[in-house]
């Protein structure tokens, strides 16, 4: 990745979708595995987990600044969730946004990178239906 096109407060923005992204996805994935036991569905998502990712992390770590983030509080719909679903739900949601940022920032630096997080989004709306259509029955 070259830095022309990227500012500090774009690999903010990266950084931050990138830990949202696989924080999303790890979420989904421990509830597979530990509650469902689902080998299959846990593997998709792992694997999922591991491709989300850069190879430049301490050129993001170097402008990480968590403890500055303006919406760094929760809001109130973040600390409660009514069930496992909304749990599901949430962090559906959350990769898949996450995967957007990073699939439209990449735009500007590399290729590649867009087309692997737009692969992961995708990949992201087809374990969505499968999880959540098999959850509510």
């Amino acid at each position: 990745m070259t830095t022309n096109s990227l500012s500090p407060e774009l690999f903010r923005v990266v950084d931050a979708n990138l830990n949202r992204l696989k924080e999303g996805i790890r979420v989904i994935e421990d509830i597979m595995r530990y509650r469902d036991n689902n080998k299959e569905l846990s593997q998709k998502l792992k694997s999922l987990r591991h491709k989300a990712r850069v190879d430049e992390i301490l050129e993001l770590l170097k402008y990480r600044d968590s403890i500055n983030d303006v919406l760094r509080p929760s809001t109130k719909s973040e600390q409660k969730r009514g069930d496992v679903m909304s749990i599901l739900t949430a962090n559906f949601k959350r990769a898949q946004e996450s995967s957007r940022v990073l699939e439209e920032l990449y735009k500007l630096e590399s290729v590649a990178y867009s087309e692997n997080f737009k692969s992961i989004r995708y990949e992201l709306y087809n374990l969505e239906k499968e999880i959540l259509l098999s959850e509510s029955r």
